[in-house]
């Protein structure tokens, strides 16, 4: 059942995944990496209350699993814009590991909270030779960049992208119709104000691997297509990309869209308002 949920979730057959998924939790009850399976299937769904409870029978098998704690955290963030959880679980964990490191997901949700010192800490723990997200390896340089550039330090985060350009340039070159790669490397650009190559690679991007064929990597490289396009200020096109996002299951939740500083270009655009209003808890 497990790995009948991961081919009907990559082929964009969510229902199935998921009823695969409980299947496979009803004969292994206690299988912790099943219930992260399920929980993220539940997110993608908008099924907050069946995640939250996925979480929280995760954490009765791994008690102390930090991912699992601060992932349990973000549902308040996602369904309900609500960053109290998430800033208090991770002050914790902070707090009895100063080196703890958590994935790339804690630190793009930890930019929500912008006092920015959150951020910079998970950053200081994040691997200096970077570390793999959707295939491709982000450099420590692209998410210095990030957090420099919602910070408003333009000096800096040119430095940072320029430097992680120059890595995942090398990727493209050896891989040219790496689709992961292109898009990381269209958000690098976009970073760098080099706008009709990042749009270009944006683009490429998609059509090397669209939604219809992969419905796990291709939402992430429209959601990464959407960032490039507020990045260059193209808010036509931007508010187009969450559209088409939000039309079949993905992780851009009400929260990451009300409270993220990617979006912070479209805020006032009465199209983005109402992508983020239709989102909101009922």
């Amino acid at each position: 059942f497990l790995y009948t949920g991961f081919i009907d979730r990559r082929e964009g057959r969510w229902e199935e995944a998921t009823r695969n998924f409980e299947r496979a939790l009803e004969l292994d009850p206690r299988n912790f990496f099943i219930l992260q399976q399920l929980a993220l299937a539940y997110s993608w769904q908008r099924r907050y209350v069946e995640e939250a409870r996925s979480y929280d029978r995760a954490l009765t098998i791994v008690p102390a699993d930090p991912n699992t704690r601060i992932q349990q955290a973000q549902v308040a963030l996602d369904w309900q814009a609500d960053i109290k959880p998430f800033q208090t679980t991770l002050a914790g964990l902070m707090a009895e590991d100063p080196s703890v490191a958590l994935d790339i997901g804690t630190l793009l949700y930890s930019l929500c909270d912008r006092t920015w010192d959150a951020a910079t800490r998970i950053l200081a723990n994040y691997p200096r030779e970077g570390a793999a997200n959707n295939g491709v390896n982000y450099p420590y340089a692209y998410w210095e960049g990030v957090v420099a550039r919602c910070q408003g330090d333009s000096i800096k985060a040119r430095g940072a992208f320029t430097a992680a350009r120059a890595e995942v340039q090398k990727v493209v070159e050896q891989q040219p119709d790496f689709a992961a790669a292109l898009s990381l490397l269209a958000m690098i650009d976009a970073g760098l104000d080099r706008k009709e190559e990042a749009v270009k690679e944006g683009q490429r991007a998609c059509e090397l691997l669209p939604i219809s064929k992969d419905a796990i990597d291709g939402t992430f490289l429209v959601m990464n297509l959407a960032q490039i396009y507020a990045w260059i200020g193209d808010k036509d096109r931007a508010v187009e990309q969450i559209a088409a996002v939000e039309r079949v299951p993905n992780p851009l939740s009400y929260g990451l869209l009300k409270l993220h500083p990617y979006w912070d270009s479209l805020r006032g655009d009465p199209r983005f308002e109402k992508i983020v209003a239709s989102l909101a808890p009922k």
